[in-house]
């Protein structure tokens, strides 16, 4: 495989700078094909300057075109070769299965996508017609409708080195909404960042797009991530990543002379409540399940599960036994890379030597090497203990849950209260007990926002109705989601039309309803031509 280690600035391969990386073989650490070479600030320059210029033909092409451009990036990533696959699983040491499944799922995200811009509701197209015989006073024409805001930032994120990278959610999204997208590269799989950039760069030829609707740059966070940030012809951020790398970008944004938004998902302990009479009938059922959910992908996944509440008793002592045995069963594996395995390691040792805390469980299970290699872990507390100490309520990235034993609902409410925003939280109870734990499921929906009922956060659907957002820290704005067609929300803004002749509207406001799309006219949602 030819790996060239440049920054796509648009169609063109650029590398001026001195300073590379190595890509590395995570299990045997060989290093792999490919030199990166980090991006210098002229061409960080060129690509915004590029973007820019893009977006003047970008914003102005129909939704048809861009459909077809999002079409055609998921058809080249659906034609990526097995030894582009091997790639992936060896900068990540992901299961092939996995990588295939997470390919099917950004190929679904970019069609989705495609599928919204045709059907057109998303524009929110709204008419209020004018009545000049309206007294006291006319009323004017005014056509409002959703429009993009300009270039966008992506930073790649390590968990999903497809679905959440450089051809993930962020960017579908803010390519669908007509911005062209600059993407910073994730250190942690820069080839396999290459073979899917170079997927977009083959997908805007083909579809006639302009040169610089999309780039991609390589280099550390300090100085081409906060670069993007700073540079004044950007107009949002994807973001999805680490508490501390998010608030630092969203301090910058909005320290700018034009603030802009940023829209990071930073972090979620994802809190799971497990109600008494469902310990007693499902316990083990239970345990068995979220020891699944707590391993799967190694606990990489931002909707882990890592903290479960329940009342102290037999029947969650029995839980916290069939959990620990089940996940001593589990061998350790390796994480995404050495960054991310020693953030699990501090974070755990931190949690695991505060006063009052006891390990559970750790998998007894022979580690296959040394290299990045995270045991899974479950650990409990008291009530009592969990709220004197706010170490227990901070995210221990990985394969890793803190069980919290209430001693009566008092001290529940009291803990659930105290926990931040989440993305998640999740009820575990018999349909009988909910009407009783009514105040825990208010509290519980305040904090987060998805509320799962009997089931596991770990597993996002994307579609129309998903909210992978929540209050901060999870997210710095909740009102939006990262997953599902509703992202394109993010990077789109509302523009009035006044007393406009109606040749010179766009398409989607015109009287003749070219498009065909649903537009709600004088409070009336329909999709026909105005007489």
């Amino acid at each position: 495989m030819n790996i060239h280690g440049k920054n796509f600035i648009g169609t063109t391969l650029s590398a001026t700078g001195t300073e590379h990386s190595q890509a590395y073989h995570l299990k045997s650490g060989k290093a792999l094909d490919g030199e990166f070479i980090s991006a210098t600030e002229h061409e960080l320059n060129q690509a915004m300057e590029l973007a820019f210029a893009a977006f003047q033909d970008y914003k102005r092409l129909s939704q048809s075109r861009r459909a077809d451009f999002l079409e055609a990036i998921a058809h080249e990533i659906s034609t990526l070769s097995d030894e582009a696959i091997e790639r992936v699983t060896q900068e990540t040491a992901l299961p092939k299965a996995r990588i295939m499944g997470e390919s099917a799922r950004t190929i679904g995200q970019l069609n989705s996508f495609a599928n919204l811009l045709r059907e057109g509701s998303w524009l929110e197209a709204t008419i209020d017609l004018a009545q000049a015989d309206r007294q006291p006073i006319p009323k004017v024409d005014i056509r409002r409708m959703m429009v993009p805001i300009g270039p966008v930032a992506v930073f790649a994120a390590s968990n999903f080195p497809l679905a959440f990278s450089v051809a993930g959610g962020d960017t579908a999204s803010a390519l669908a909404a007509g911005n062209p997208v600059i993407v910073k590269a994730h250190s942690g799989h820069m080839g396999t960042s290459e073979m899917i950039a170079n997927a977009i760069i083959i997908a805007a030829k083909k579809t006639g797009m302009p040169d610089g609707v999309f780039s991609m740059l390589h280099g550390p966070g300090r100085t081409i991530g906060q670069g993007l940030v700073k540079h004044p012809i950007l107009k949002a951020v994807g973001f999805t990543g680490s508490l501390s790398a998010g608030r630092l970008l969203f301090d910058l944004a909005n320290a700018r002379p034009e603030p802009i938004p940023v829209f990071a998902e930073m972090g979620s302990i994802n809190p799971v409540f497990v109600a008494p009479k469902a310990l007693e009938l499902h316990g083990n059922d239970i345990a068995k399940q979220y020891a699944a959910s707590i391993t799967l992908g190694v606990g990489q996944f931002c909707t882990n599960p890592g903290l479960i509440i329940g009342l102290a008793g037999n029947d969650l002592d029995q839980f916290i036994t069939t959990l620990g045995h089940e996940i001593a069963l589990i061998a350790p594996a390796t994480m995404l890379n050495q960054t991310v395995f020693n953030g699990y390691q501090k974070s755990y040792d931190t949690l695991i030597s505060q006063s009052g805390i006891q390990s559970e469980a750790v998998s007894d299970q022979e580690a296959h090497s040394t290299k990045c290699e995270a045991p899974s872990t479950v650990a409990s507390v008291a009530g009592k203990t969990f709220l004197s100490n706010a170490k227990f309520r901070e995210e221990v990235f990985g394969p890793f849950s803190l069980i919290v034993k209430c001693a009566d609902s008092k001290e529940l409410e009291a803990v659930l209260s105290r926990l931040e925003g989440q993305l998640t939280t999740t009820i575990m109870a018999e349909k009988s007990e909910l009407d009783g734990f009514a105040s825990i499921i208010e509290i519980l929906s305040q904090r987060s926002g998805r509320i799962l009922f009997n089931g596991v956060p770990t597993g996002v659907e994307v579609c129309a109705a998903m909210q992978h957002g929540g209050p901060y820290p999870a997210c710095t704005d909740s009102r939006f989601t990262s997953v599902g067609t509703a992202a394109i929300k993010r990077f789109v803004r509302p523009l009035a039309f006044q007393n406009w002749p109606d040749e010179s509207l766009p398409d989607e406001l015109k009287n003749s309803n070219p498009l065909g799309i649903w537009r709600l006219v004088d409070n009336n949602w329909n999709n026909n031509a105005i007489a």
